[in-house]
């Protein structure tokens, strides 16, 4: 593997996030990954990529103001950057700004100004915590944070550099478009909203409506038409039963996971997830 630029890391702070599970991810990739063209359906932090950085990838996530944020730091870098300062830490500008999505100012402001208002929420609010309520409005409380890193430059000018230096496609929509690009030469990571463990352990999503059961099987089948079709792909879930069952075909690793951020405090420590691949 090409030695990879360290500072080329995820901007955002994103429940779910991969850093930690890194080594595990890496031991059961295909021992040939930089061959592939690499494909995330749910890009979320993009830990994965910024760690393999591949020559050849096409990004994608439902998200809407994510996949704006990866857009601006590609082609506005200088822009954004002097944004950023402009931000204030501070409780009532936080709320100010958190609650423009619920009033018609929010679709005034530039590509720019969104990504801008993204990245400082999720450096100051409470646990970093990219959430939204059932109408698609962002929902976190401030963080109160003394020294919150809004601006950090060295990273958001690496993942500029490489995400212009490669061939990476950055798409917003549906994951089953971006898997219908995908060929026997293409690798897919999937890394979906993860199916709660119990009743009380789900918060709402990071997208309006949420992910439930039926989008879980919606993502397995779509899994099997990968397999079908001879494209390998390896799979992050949680290890609720119904997952193992689903996937009861296909290499189930056990990995285990530190969960800082969980809406339900017990839940919070190492617990077990999984990795489900369709090659050995």
């Amino acid at each position: 593997m090409a030695k990879s630029n360290k500072l080329v890391a995820p901007f955002l702070k994103w429940v779910g996030g991969k850093r930690q599970l890194m080594p595990s991810i890496i031991q059961h990739l295909p021992k040939n990954i930089q061959s592939y063209n690499y494909i995330e359906p749910f890009i979320g932090g993009g830990a994965v990529l910024f760690h393999l950085q591949p020559k050849n990838a096409i990004i994608n996530d439902s998200n809407i103001e994510l996949i704006n944020v990866y857009e601006v730091i590609k082609n506005n870098l200088e822009d954004l950057i002097n944004d950023l300062k402009n931000h204030k830490n501070e409780s009532e500008y936080f709320y100010d700004l958190r609650g423009l999505d619920r009033t018609d100012i929010f679709k005034d402001l530039t590509n720019i100004q969104r990504a801008s208002r993204i990245i400082f929420l999720n450096k100051t609010c409470f646990n970093g915590l990219y959430r939204v309520n059932n109408a698609g409005e962002f929902n976190s409380p401030f963080g109160r944070y003394k020294n919150p890193n809004i601006v950090n430059e060295p990273v958001l000018r690496a993942v500029n550099k490489y995400l212009n230096a490669n061939n990476v496609e950055i798409k917003s929509g549906d994951y089953s478009n971006i898997l219908k690009q995908a060929d026997e030469k293409s690798f897919i990571y999937l890394d979906p909203p993860y199916h709660p463990l119990s009743e009380t352990s789900n918060f709402t999503g990071y997208v309006q409506g949420g992910w439930n059961i039926y989008d879980q099987a919606d993502l397995r089948l779509a899994c099997d038409e990968l397999n079908n079709r001879g494209i390998k792909f390896l799979l992050s879930n949680s290890s609720a039963e119904f997952i193992k069952d689903q996937y009861k075909n296909y290499n189930i690793i056990i990995v285990k996971a530190n969960r800082a951020i969980n809406s339900d405090g017990g839940n919070r420590g190492e617990i077990d997830e999984f990795l489900i691949k369709n090659y050995e």
